[in-house]
């Protein structure tokens, strides 16, 4: 990959150049989402989720014997080493060095669990099972060092091991044909990432407060945050959707049911902040000539009606205009109308694009494409996060959270059980019971 299209896929930021920057005339004690600590968070937001999306996604293609296979798992080794400069603007050349030696080498058992359900091979799966022991080990030890102790290897441990199993858990369901339990656990395993990325970001802040002018916990930056997670996880589903809608693959309507829930944790976002009222529109306009359109692009597709491939793009670019004038009139203006449209057209034609050249069998161009069309999300939470911190700025001091936040598994739930993360991480608790719990369920069922 050239390096130039490179540098445009790790930016978080990517979607604001096409929008007003939106704080510019705010006081500078006017909450932000905008800040170094909400920016740290937000590029590890990015590349954690990302690693996830493209280690399942790879797992699968592997096991299927896809033509992209091979270019899928180049995608999540490419993922890894992208983490490097930012390691490296926190903790030298070195530490990053060090980093990216653990953390790229371990995608490469993925393979080993690929061959080993395709060959019914135990022992080589026993043998990927130790390497995945040995990388959790290995991992929280760096963790915890590098961090001076603010993220201590236990709790690392414990979130790394229940990444690994939710990672197995999609891919063992999925070989299974239990499509129902891959999905529910790849919507579970894909909202953990974001909680990885809060805790490893408060760590660093906690570690460096002169860095730092505030805490990657603000209301705002929550916020944003919450926001990366349900645009990031659309365009992965609706990417994925469909290719698995042109394969006809046997899960499609699984992956469109997560797609459908991404959906819903969307409207319970908007519910948050605009009522049940603008939650009502908002999933009006969001399905209609948006969802629905891009499954009848799938379909128009594999019946070669150029004539329906053509209505369907109409109807997104409706969409494009239906939706930015939904968010001007929800924000006050604070995202203007024909900003918002640049930018969601921008999101509609990588996703298709990413979709055309997966249909034409260029993989390395749709696997580009899919990691330029998730990053642009990020700039998309980024920018509406801070029109509606800016339009209640109320609603997000520092020292305040919004009186609800979306029950999305993020959020308002997820922020009040999360409050004391960088006095002690307790947040992993919370997790280290999640697992307990999937362990012992797991045991019963034996």
């Amino acid at each position: 990959m050239k390096k130039k299209t490179m540098n445009k896929i790790v930016a978080p930021a990517l979607a604001l150049g096409l929008l007003v920057p939106l704080n510019a005339q705010a006081a500078d004690h006017a909450p932000t989402a905008s800040t170094p600590a909400g920016d740290l968070r937000a590029t590890l937001d990015q590349l954690l989720s990302e690693h996830y999306v493209l280690a399942v996604t790879s797992m699968m293609k592997a096991y299927d014997g896809a033509a992209d296979a091979e270019v899928a798992m180049k995608a999540l080794d490419q993922n890894a080493l992208d983490m490097t400069p930012a390691i490296a603007s926190i903790y030298g050349d070195e530490g990053a060095a060090q980093f990216e030696e653990i953390f790229a080498g371990h995608n490469d058992y993925s393979a080993d669990f690929v061959e080993a359900a395709k060959s019914e091979d135990q022992e080589l799966r026993a043998e990927a099972e130790a390497e995945v022991d040995e990388f959790v080990e290995e991992f929280s030890t760096f963790l915890d060092a590098a961090t001076e102790g603010n993220l201590p290897k236990d709790a690392a441990a414990d979130v790394l091991e229940l990444h690994e199993e939710q990672v197995l858990s999609v891919f063992d369901n999925y070989v299974a044909g239990d499509y129902d339990s891959a999905y529910m656990t790849y919507r579970e395993g894909y909202k953990l990432m974001f909680d990885i990325s809060k805790a490893l970001s408060g760590a660093i802040v906690t570690q460096m407060p002169d860095k730092f002018d505030s805490p990657a916990d603000t209301p705002a930056v929550e916020l944003r945050s919450t926001l990366n997670s349900l645009a990031g996880e659309h365009f992965a589903l609706a990417a994925i959707g469909m290719q698995k809608g042109y394969d006809q693959a046997e899960d499609f309507d699984y992956v469109s049911w997560a797609e459908d829930q991404n959906t819903l944790d969307f409207k319970a976002a908007i519910a948050s902040v605009y009522g049940d009222e603008g939650a009502a529109q908002f999933e009006k306009v969001w399905n209609g000539n948006h969802i629905t359109a891009q499954g009848d692009i799938v379909a128009a597709t594999l019946e070669g009606d150029e004539a329906k491939i053509e209505e369907a793009r109409m109807k997104l670019d409706q969409f494009a205009v239906d939706f930015s004038t939904f968010l001007d009139a929800a924000t006050e203006g604070n995202l203007p109308q024909a900003a918002g449209e640049e930018a969601i057209k921008q999101h509609e034609a990588l996703v298709l694009q990413t979709f055309d050249q997966y249909v034409a069998g260029d993989a390395e161009a749709a696997w580009m494409s899919f990691r330029e069309g998730y990053a642009f999300m990020f700039g998309v939470g980024e920018t509406l996060g801070n029109a509606i911190v800016t339009q209640m700025p109320d609603k997000f001091h520092e020292t305040t959270m919004p009186e609800e936040m979306p029950e999305t598994g993020l959020g308002g739930a997820q922020t009040q059980s999360m409050n004391t993360l960088y006095a002690g991480l307790a947040v992993l608790g919370g997790i280290l019971l999640a697992f307990v719990t999937l362990r012992n369920r797991k045991v019963s069922e034996q």
